[in-house]
Parts: structure tokens; sequence; C-alpha cells
């Protein structure tokens, strides 16, 4: 397999990065072969509406257009791209990546906090050594500061908290040098905003566990940048590695604490822009080794985008090392949230093997969609009955709400609305513009797929209608001729006419021969087979 050249892009509150890999699938590795950063401030919204101003839309726009040009310019096949904590607050947040697609090409995924820290778990592991040793990772943002408690395995436990350099700048400093009272004033709040991620890393860790701190992100660069300047006289490069005791970093606090804004920027390793953001920044740190009670912490300059580029290479399968664990991450998190909420497991499994068959028999001949299409459906089919938690009347809309606000990990924003709405669509109403969900999709290709997925889906429902897997396989016959699609069902004990299952499914029906333009024929084989018969479809 040839070496492919790939670029991620985080839009982050603070700046916009781009790291551009070369990926070996031989071995399988990456090399970095450029990075791309400038400062855009997205942060800096309207204090009155909570908006993206125009202003820090167009220095976003610019610095994309510089980034796409230099991945073209370098041969990238593709550009994977997120936006984090700014857009995910804006009102118009969605408004500026739509943007972004028209004027540039570059489809921009928002994902949710959780998931950005699942990421940055990815990119330290796969630039770091964990041994057996568990971790405790924290990149601090411009909007959000993650702090994430991981082994070599997996991560215990995923935190997004909306404590960040620029948030905190703007909203709890106002003088220059910051007073003593606002100082203090700022502490108290990191420490209450953490206090709940603290108290769930120590619920996940073991007795006896001792972890190690890692730290990425452009705060902790600096700081460790700093220190080394003072301690070796040059800052190490690459920094990966670097390590800075508690003690150091609580000196370095102090001292750019009593400095101007002026005075920061002669500081060596600070640029005017960090200058700006480095107190509350710092503040976060070491108020997290405080509360966490740790000594130092050693520097990683893999995050995010990296780890962007690990999950892009998981999704893919080129993965299969100690991070091969994690491509099951979408799988595990599915079967986790449907356990949550009670879903009958069983059940919901059933009728996942009878919609992905019915997917997989139809391909080719009535709908195109691949393996991420399918991989939806999957997770659609599995928690499509969630909403019965909540009530069974009306429980199609309580699962569109419960899977929306799920945190459900490996997936984007706009992945976990089409899931959303796939399950919402298995009953009653079919998919309509007056809904606004669906009318909201940012595109109608997506709008198709909704409702074609919906349709099977419906299908497969209806094919286990009494919860008893009553029904062993479908077999789908299409005559393109007459478009007809002949469905006929196994019983799983011979004698069993379905009769249900056929009058649920000529219920269920319409919906799927209106989108696909057929007649389906749905019919009970004769000759029957045992039960044992019964095979399972995988969803990879």
């Amino acid at each position: 397999m040839n070496k492919q050249i790939i670029a991620a892009i985080d839009i982050g509150t603070n700046s916009i990065h781009m790291v551009i890999v070369k990926i070996d699938p031989s071995l399988p590795a990456f090399t970095v072969i450029a990075k791309e950063k400038d400062t855009v401030r997205l942060g800096d919204r309207d204090p009155t509406t909570g908006k993206l101003t125009p202003e820090a839309i167009q220095r976003s726009l610019n610095t994309l257009k510089r980034c796409r040009d230099l991945a073209n310019s370098l041969g990238a096949e593709q550009i994977i791209a997120v936006a984090t904590s700014a857009t995910r607050e804006a009102p118009n947040g969605e408004a500026f990546l739509r943007q972004i697609k028209s004027e540039l090409g570059i489809v921009v995924n928002l994902i949710s906090g959780q998931e950005e820290a699942r990421r940055i778990y990815l990119g330290v592991l796969s630039g770091m050594d964990f041994h057996d040793l568990p971790h405790i990772i924290i990149d601090i943002g411009g909007g959000s500061t993650e702090v994430i408690l991981a082994d070599i395995h997996e991560p215990r436990f995923l935190s997004s908290t909306k404590v960040g350099a620029v948030r905190l700048s703007k909203e709890y400093v106002t003088t220059d040098p910051i007073s003593d009272n606002e100082l203090k004033v700022l502490r108290a709040y990191v420490r209450g905003m953490l206090e709940r991620p603290v108290d769930e890393i120590w619920r996940n860790l073991q007795l006896n566990e001792v972890p190690r701190m890692i730290g990425t992100s452009g705060t902790i660069e600096t700081i460790a940048a700093i220190h080394a300047k003072d301690e070796l006289g040059e800052v190490p490069d690459p920094l990966n590695g670097y390590e800075v005791s508690r003690k150091d970093i609580e000196k370095i606090v102090k001292k750019l604490a009593k400095m101007s804004y002026k005075e920061r920027l002669d500081v060596s390793g600070i640029s005017d822009k960090r200058a700006e953001i480095i107190v509350p920044g710092a503040v976060i740190l070491l108020e997290a080794m405080k509360m966490l009670k740790l000594d130092s912490i050693v520097m990683c300059e893999r995050a995010l985008r990296e780890g962007m580029n690990v999950d892009w290479m998981l999704s893919r399968g080129l993965i299969s090392s100690r991070l091969r664990y994690q491509d099951e991450v979408k799988h595990r998190n599915v079967l986790k949230i449907a356990q949550k909420y009670h879903v009958d497991l069983e059940y919901g499994e059933r009728v996942a093997q009878f919609a992905l068959d019915i997917f997989n028999q139809l391909q080719g001949d009535l709908h195109d969609w691949g393996s991420a299409e399918k991989e939806l459906l999957w997770s659609a089919a599995i928690l499509h009955n969630s909403g019965v938690y909540i009530s069974h009347s009306s429980h199609h809309k309580h699962s569109y709400y419960l899977i929306r606000n799920a945190e459900l990990l490996g997936f984007t924003e706009l992945e976990l609305e089409l899931i959303a709405n796939i399950a919402r669509y298995h009953r009653k109403s079919k998919p309509k513009k007056k809904h606004q969900p669906y009318h909201d999709l940012p595109h109608k290709h997506y709008q198709l797929m909704v409702r074609q997925l919906s349709a099977i889906l419906r299908l497969a429902v209806a094919l286990d209608r009494r919860n008893k897997g009553a029904v062993a396989k479908v077999e789908c016959n299409y005559n393109s001729s007459n478009r007809t699609l002949d469905f006929q069902l196994q019983p799983a004990e011979v004698g069993d006419r379905c009769s249900l299952e056929l009058w649920n499914l000529s219920y269920k029906k319409e919906a799927f021969e209106e989108e696909f333009n057929v007649e389906l024929i749905p019919t009970v084989a004769k000759n029957q087979l045992p039960a044992d018969r019964f095979y399972k479809t995988s969803i990879r």
C-alpha cells in the first residue's frame, strides 16, 4: 500500500493548528512533514450575543485558506478538520462551518468536549510510552481544559471543562499586572470548576497507583520553554519528554503574575498573543497539579491534531498495535449507552443484524451507501428503543433526544445527529421538512441518508415484532425489470407462519417502497430451516 499524506486541522478557541503527516501503512506509523499555526482568537466572541465576530471569522478563513493551500502543495490526499469549544458554543457556529465548506471546500466536523479529550489521548498515546502506568493528561486550550485519566489500553475517564486561557482572560482579568484580588478570585474559580473532574479521577485510580502527568497545548509548551531557558540556557528541540516540577511552575506563575503585559513580552519564549493569556492558563495548570497532588509534569508535543490522524488510521484498519483496541471505541460506547438507558440488548442486536443484512443485500442495487453509513445504521438500530427509558409513549422522539445528548465517543456532532434522526424515524411519521432536526441537517445528502437508512430500520424492526427472534433470517431478491423486491422470511421454528411479522411489514413497508421506488413483496419460506441456521452480520 502506498504512503498517504493527510492534513489535520484543529479550529480551536485561541488558535488554528494544522499538522500534515505522511502515513506509512506498512509500519503502520506517520511522520510529521509540516506544521502550521495561527492565533485567530475565535473565543473573542460578541459579549452581547455570544456569536463569533466577523473579524474573528475572517481571520479564521484567511488562516484556513493558507492551511488548505499548503496541504495541497504538499500533496495531501485528504484534509480532516474539527472545530471545538468556541464554535460549539457560538449561536452562529454552524453557519461558520457552512461558510468554510462553501468558500474553501473544507468539511469541518464539530466534536464534543469528550470526543476532543479522546482524540487528545490518542495523540499522546501515539507519541509517548505509557508502560504499565496510569497517566493524567491535561490539555489547556483557549476555551476549555481537557483532563484525562488513561492507561495504555483505554481512557478511564475523559473530561472537558469550560476553563480556558482565553475565556478566563476575558471574564476575570481586568488589571495589568493582575491584581492580588483578581488572582485570588481566578484561582478559586478554577479550583471550583476542576473539582468534579479531579474527584472522578481519584475515584478511577486504584489503590497504590501513582499516576504520571502529561501536558499538551501552547500554555504548557510556553511554561516548559521558559523553564528550559532559565535552567538550560536554551529550549530543547523537540520539547517532547521535557519535565518541569510543580515547585518550578509555581515560581514561574508568581513571576508572570507580577509582570505587566509589556514586561511579559520581553520574556523569551512568549509571543505577543500568548503574553495576553499566559497567566490564567498557567493558573489552570498549577491549580490542577495541586488538586491532583502531582509533583511534576512531562511535556508532550502530540495532541488533538495527531490524535485526529490516529483516529483516521484506526477507522481504516491501518493500525494493529497497542492502539488497535481504540478502533472499537464506537461499538463499545454504543453498547455502553444502550445499557445506561436499559435497552433490551438481545432485541436491539437482532434488529441491528436484520438492518445490516438488508443493507448488505440491497447495496449496489437500491443504494450506494458504504461502511460509514452502515456503522451509523447499526448504532441507530441498537439504540432505536432507548426512548422507552423515559416513556413508551412517543418513545421514538425520546430516543432522538437521548442519543443526541449522549456522550457517544468516536462520533462527530454530525454523526450523532444522523444516528439520532435515523433512530427517531424507526416508527410513526416519516421524515418531514417541518421536523426541525431533520430540516436542519446541513445538506440534502444527509436528509437522503436519514430517509433511506430509517426506511431500512423500519423493516428490521418489523422482522422482530414479537421480540423473540421468530425470524431466523431474511433473503432479499431485487427484480430491476419490474422494480419489485421479494422479501422472504425464514422462520426460526418449523411451522411458524410469522403472521404478525408479515402484518407488521405490510404496515411498515410504505416508507421503504416510497423511498426506494419499489414494491416490497414479503413471503415466508416454504422450505423452513432449523433455528440454528440464524447468522450474525458484522458492521465491519
